[in-house]
This record gives C-alpha cells, structure tokens and sequence, in this order.
C-alpha cells in the first residue's frame, strides 16, 4: 500500500509499546518473588505460590509466594515495630520520603506502565498516562498533609498498623491510594495485592527500599484470598482498608465486628449514567465510552447503567452504536487500542454468563462488528437496550465492558431510577443545564457525581460511596481522617459496669394508686409500648421512682417509619435545624431545676454534678445549634478546569443506643449533632437511667421539632440496639456501652452497610468537651459528596 492509501482508509497500523525492560526486570527476579517484610525480599516459596498470567495471551509472568499466616505475623511484626519510630518523625521527615516515592514513581514511570498493562491486561494508554502520573500525583498530594500535619491534624494520632488490601482493576493506582495517606500521617502498612496483578507492588517495594523509606513501615505480602483474612483476622492490626466486591466487604464488617478495628470499605457500584433532552449528545456518547469501556469497564464506579430521556433515546443509541464501531480492542502494548484484556478467565466466563442471561431476560443487545483477538480473555463492548429495571443485568455488577441501557420521561423518574439500587458509589449527568444538573446532583445517593463528565479523579477530591458500596473516603483532607483517630481517645479507660437497676432487698414495693409510666414517643406523639410491658426504674437506694415502656421489634419499626416520613428535615436550612436546637436548649434551661432533680433522684449524684450534666447539656445543644449552619463543606480545585464541591450531607435515619452513664448529657451529646446535621433520631435512653430521656420528649414538643424528627424507645438497650442494626431502613447506628454491645451493633450492621460509631466499652468524660463534643461527632453524622463540574469548552 501506499501513502495515500492510509490516507484513504485512515486505518490503524500497530503500535507496539517496548516490554523489553520489564521482562528484564521479570528475569532478573527469575520470575520468583517472595514477599517484602521488613524491608527486604523472603526466598521465594516454591512449595507455596501461584502462577500470575498475562490475561492477553495466557502466559505466564511469575510465580509468587502465597501468604500463609507465618508471612502475616511477620509482616505485622515488622510494622508494628517500625510503627512508633515512623510516627514520631516529623511531618516534614516524612514529607520527604513520601516526595522521594512520588519521584521514585515518575522516574520508573514507563517500566510501571509496561509491567501493568502485561500484568492486567489493560491498554498501555490508559496506565501510561492516567493510572501512573495518577499514582505519583497522590504521593505528592499526601507528601504535603504529611508537612502540614502537625498544624491541621494537632489533636490526632495515627490509627497504627495498617493492613491494606488491593483489587485487580487498578492494582497500581490502587495501592498509591492506599499507601500514600497512611505512610504520611505516621501509620506502617502491611499490603495484600490482589492475586491476579501483584507484580506492581513487588516493583514499588523495591523501588521503595532504594528510596529509602525505613524498614518496616511497607510490607508486602501477596496471596489469595486465605492471605487477606488472615490480615483481616489478626489481632496486631488496628484497621482495614478494603477495596473489592460487595460480599467480601460484608464478611470483611462481620469479622472485625467488636475487634476495635477502625474499617474503610470502598465497594461495588452499578452507577447511573444520566442524558436529559438537553444534554450534548455527541458528548455524552464520548462520556459513555469514558464510563463504561474504559479499562474493560473493570470500574468499580463504571456508568454502566445509562437513564436516557424517552424523547432522544432513538437518536443517542444510533450515535452510541455509530461509536462503539469504531472502538478498537486488542493486545495491551498496542498504543492505538481503545480496549485491553478482561483481566482472567473466571472474569471473562461471568461476563459472557450475564450477558446471556440478560438476553434471555428480554434485552436486547448490540456488539459491534469489530476485529476481535483470536486468543486470550478478550469482550467486546456490549450495549443492553430495553433493560427492565429489576433484571439482574440492570441492579448487579458486572464488571466489564457492558452497559445497560433504560429510559425515563421526567427528571424526578431519571432519579427514582438512579436510586433503585443498593450500591451507591458514583454517578454521571449530562445536561445543558446548570440548574437542572445540580439538582438532580444532590438527589442522587452518591459519593461522587459527575456533571458533563466521568471517571475523573484526582488525589485532592475524596472518593467514596454510600450504601452498600462501603463507607469512608480516599483523597484529600477527608481522605486523611480516616488514618486518623482523636488523641483523647485513643487515651480512654474501660467503662466501670453500670449498678443494677433493681430494689434492694429492705426496699420493699410500694402500692401505686396511679399510673406513672413514661410512654415511649414515636412521630410526635407519647405512644404505649406494644407489647403493653413496662420496667420499674430505681433510685440507688431502691426505690422505685417511676416506670418506662418496654419497647419491642414492633416500636422500632413505629419510629423507623416516623422518622423516614420526616426526611423533610434534611431539605430545611440548616439556619432553621439551628433556631430549633437553640429553642431546645432554650426551654431546658428554664426547667434546669426539675432535670437535675431529676438526674439526683435517678443517679444519686450530688446536687452540684446534677447541676454541672444539665448546664453541659444545655451548652451541648448550643454548641451544635451554633455548628448546625457552620459545619459546611468546601470547593476542591483539582488540576483540571473546573471545581469539585464537597459537600456534606446527613446520613438519613440514625438509631442512637446512649450511654447508660451521663443520662441527660450521654443522650443530648448524641442526638444533637445529628440532629445538626439534617439526620432523623431514634434514641434509646440509658438503660438503667432512662428517666431523663422521657422527660425529654417534654421539651419537644414545646420546642417546634417537627414529628418523627426524634424519636425515644426505652427497655432493654442490647435487644433494641439488634433490632436496630438489623433494620435495613435504619442507615446508621450509634451505640456506647459494653463492648459486646459493640460486637452486635457492627455485626448486624452487615445487612445494608450502615455506618456504624461505637466505643468498644471505653469510659467517655461527657462534661469534657475535648471528647464529648466536636467535629468528630459532626463528621461520624455525615458522609461528603463531592460533585465535579467542569467549565468552559
């Protein structure tokens, strides 16, 4: 062929990236690798390793040692000692290691690229110029909290030894996500990359070691499965960061459940991709490949759910399919690929499974007539059109490079839709209108929204979701907290075992003439306890001096429904949430008397400590009054033109187990920041001190809280708090107490992931407001979504 021929055609020729240093690289390990403990390589374990295989061609790249629990003591041991040395360097010393890495990074840039694209199977494009400066852009991002730690986090610790473990999308990425915010706030790491892609991380260990970071502080043990629950299970580490599939995120929640283990899930998704009638369809078709055939669709946030508006969905599927024909797949160093690899053959099988099931369901599929490899785990991009709402291929995961495709008429079905699903990570809208994205940007239960673009990310702007699709963020300030833990309470004691609610034996019963029991208070109202039982509550002396309800599954259920009807309190402004709280602290004030007479009766502490709980509690509800229009949210401004707005929102419907000291002040301390913040309560008084909760509602309901905005259920604090963590309406559960109130909380909490804040059995000094108080309360009640909205052309 000649010249003008290409012209003609424009077709692609090849265009082959070298691999010739990697497989140097490969050889001179021998294609063995042993783990990375205490800054040097083990000897590789031939009886015990896995082959790890070039998903294009099937060949393989290395044998590597598997993890047994011999290795994970080890690479604990190694960062637990090295832990305390790395934490007391200043942050400036650790700012320097951290920019060494992101230098180190840049300059093995091209080899990391290479080793990646053979290991995953992704295009070499893609970890050339996204996923590696990617990587070094955290090191350097988190190189800078590490300077400014000591001035921003002066109150915090580090939470210690931290066990991470990786996924197989983005194994590099990934493991810079990871590492970068806990090296630089003074924790050590002991890493678990995913099975099929862990060559990355053996390299960074290596290129770590040369940059000089101590022994220790990053351990890498590979393995499957069986390695990652031993990190998970083992008791010298003092958090978990996961990011992976749903179901293992679950079992991850159950078997940390009361461990004390601080926990970061980032999970699955099934992200809505939204074109209203509006929108730039040529844009959006170029969103759509963006979001779903980028890396495979292995995205965890992938748009693989496109909402079309019924008016344009003809012409934007004769776009899509017009694009997706001239998408190229093939071997990963081809520079000209817009498709890799599917990462392994079990992958491949899944995908091809749910397509046929899809089909079989209804839908109707295109895949486009496009030059395919003969071999190797290769798919080509999918479109499922037509897709029911509840099919399988439309709420699951699929993880590969298939979307699925429905239509809806107006903006508010566009979200009903895009919320019709449990996960909750990401999503993507594409509209001309400012006004109209916004708006449906904050209705969408997300972590992340995108506004005319997708799948961009950047090491300053958090990323994380809501639901099922886990909890905590990655990236920038918010990013840091969770490496974090309060220096106040990192120093607390066992809580002291509350003294028994119950007569002594000299106090005999009295005949009551009236009836005296507190009824619970549901929606607004004072309500008799289901099952029609009620507790005597006793003074210290034994004495009876009143009667509460005994509440039950059922009066859960009562004021989980009152407070879902109340989601109005989420939309008021946080000026009104914060006139309401100064109206409650307002009208405790005037009636201080009767409620330390009150906390007297029921505690037998002295009339100057029942005086000092009721004017803390009085300052507490101020305190939050005043935080309610303050604790807001900020701009992020990411290398790119346009802006990231953090912004954060409540959490929804909150259960809160008070602690069974403090009464008065245990449960206001609770109750206010989330009350603050936009949430919905219902509260369980203290269990053997549940009086001044009763009371309370009195102030409610002279204070213009509107009904089903807090709710109180008293009995038995255990037995409810289950009830609670087991209700999948229920989105979050506060519980202090006894650590085997904790172990239950968390571990029920698995059911829809909810997010969870307890004290293991840890003694809190409520009166002090260093840890009674604060922004620790205030972020524990919200999550942070961040909306990306770039500008110009």
């Amino acid at each position: 062929m000649n010249v003008a021929s290409y012209f003609d055609t424009m077709s692609y020729g090849p265009s082959s990236e070298s691999d010739a240093q990697a497989r140097e690289w490969l050889a001179g390990n021998k294609q063995q690798f042993g783990h990375f403990i205490g800054g040097g390589f083990t000897k590789h374990a031939a009886k015990s390793c896995f082959d790890v295989s070039e998903p294009a061609s099937g060949k393989l790249l290395a044998k590597v040692s598997l993890g047994k629990k011999a290795d994970v003591d080890a690479a604990v041991r190694a960062a637990r000692k090295a832990q305390a040395d790395w934490a007391a360097l200043s942050g400036h010393a650790r700012a320097r290691k951290l920019y060494a890495l992101a230098r180190m990074i840049q300059r093995h840039a091209r080899l990391i690229a290479v080793l990646e694209a053979l290991d995953n199977g992704k295009p070499i494009r893609e970890t050339r110029d996204i996923d590696i400066p990617l990587a070094a852009r955290h090191f350097y991002h988190h190189a800078g909290w590490a300077q400014l730690s000591e001035s921003q986090f002066p109150d915090q610790a580090p939470v210690g030894v931290v066990g991470q473990i990786i996924p197989w999308n983005f194994p590099f990425l990934m493991l810079a996500w990871k590492i970068a915010p806990a090296l630089a706030l003074g924790n050590t790491v002991v890493l678990k990359p995913a099975e099929y892609t862990p060559l990355t991380a053996l390299l960074f260990a290596e290129l770590a070691k040369a940059a000089g970071l101590p022994d220790g502080v990053l351990n890498v043990v590979t393995g499957d499965g069986s390695t990652g629950a031993l990190l998970v299970e083992h008791s010298g580490v003092d958090k978990i960061a996961f990011t992976g599939s749903t179901a293992v995120g679950k079992e991850i929640r159950k078997v940390t459940a009361g461990s004390g283990k601080s926990l970061t899930l980032e999970l699955g998704g099934k992200s809505p991709f939204i074109v209203f009638d509006d929108a730039d369809l040529d844009a959006a078709v170029e969103g759509v490949v963006d979001a779903i055939w980028f890396n495979q669709g292995e995205v965890c946030c992938a748009g693989s759910r496109i909402l079309v508006q019924e008016g344009i969905a003809e012409d934007f599927h004769d776009r899509l399919r017009r694009r997706m024909s001239k998408l190229r797949v093939g071997a990963p160093l081809d520079k000209s690929i817009d498709m890799g690899a599917v990462v392994a053959p079990d992958q491949l099988k899944r995908i091809k499974g749910m397509v046929e099931a899809g089909v079989k369901a209804g839908a109707e599929i295109f895949q486009p007539e496009i030059e395919m490899p003969g071999s190797g785990c290769f798919y080509p991009p999918t479109l499922m059109s037509n897709v029911q709402p509840t099919a399988a291929v439309a709420t699951d995961e699929i993880f590969g490079p298939v979307v699925v495709s429905m239509t809806f008429r107006t903006p508010d079905e566009a979200i009903q839709l895009a919320n019709h699903t449990r996960y909750g990570l990401a999503g993507s809208i594409w509209s001309e209108s400012i006004n109209q994205a916004l708006d449906a940007a904050v209705q969408l239960e997300a972590g992340v929204v995108w506004i005319n673009t997708t799948n961009v990310l950047d090491a300053a702007v958090g990323f994380g979701g809501k639901k099922e699709s886990g909890f905590g963020r990655e990236g920038g300030r918010e990013g840091c907290y969770d490496y974090l833990k309060p220096l106040v309470w990192s120093k607390l004691g066992e809580r002291a075992a509350a003294a028994p609610n119950s007569p002594t034996a000299a106090s005999g019963y009295e005949i009551k003439t009236v009836d005296r029991t507190a009824k619970l208070f549901i929606g607004g109202k004072q309500a008799r306890p289901d099952g029609n039982y009620s507790r005597e509550i006793f003074s210290p002396k034994g004495r009876v001096i009143g009667e509460v309800g005994e509440g039950n599954r059922k009066d859960i259920r009562n004021a989980v429904e009152a407070a879902r009807g109340a989601k109005s309190w989420g939309t008021r402004t946080a000026h009104n949430r914060a006139q309401i709280l100064f109206y409650l602290g307002e009208n405790l004030s005037v009636r201080e008397r009767e409620f330390a007479d009150r906390l007297r009766e029921m505690t037998g502490v002295s009339a100057a400590k029942a005086q000092a709980e009721v004017e803390a509690s009085i300052s507490r509800l101020f305190t939050y009054a005043s935080w309610a229009d303050k604790y807001d949210g900020q701009i992020h401004l990411p290398p790119m033109r346009g802006a990231a707005l953090a912004v954060p929102e409540a959490l929804g419907v909150v259960g809160t187990v008070c602690p069974p000291e403090a009464p008065l002040l245990g449960m206001v301390s609770l109750i206010a920041p989330l009350m603050a913040t936009g949430n919905r309560v219902i509260a369980i008084p203290s269990e053997p001190h549940p009086l001044s909760g009763t009371d309370f509602y009195s102030l409610l309901e002279t204070s213009d809280v509107p009904d089903g905005v807090l709710n109180i259920v008293t009995g038995d604090s255990l037995e409810l708090a289950k009830v609670l963590s087991a209700h999948n309406d229920v989105d979050a559960v506060w519980a202090f107490g006894s650590p085997e109130l904790s172990k239950e909380v968390e571990e029920r909490s698995v059911g829809n992931l909810k997010r969870t804040f307890v004290d293991y059995g840890r003694q809190i000094d409520w009166l002090d407001p260093k840890s009674g108080e604060g922004e620790l309360f205030l972020h524990r009640a919200t999550e942070l979504k961040n909306i990306w909205i770039p500008y110009g052309e």
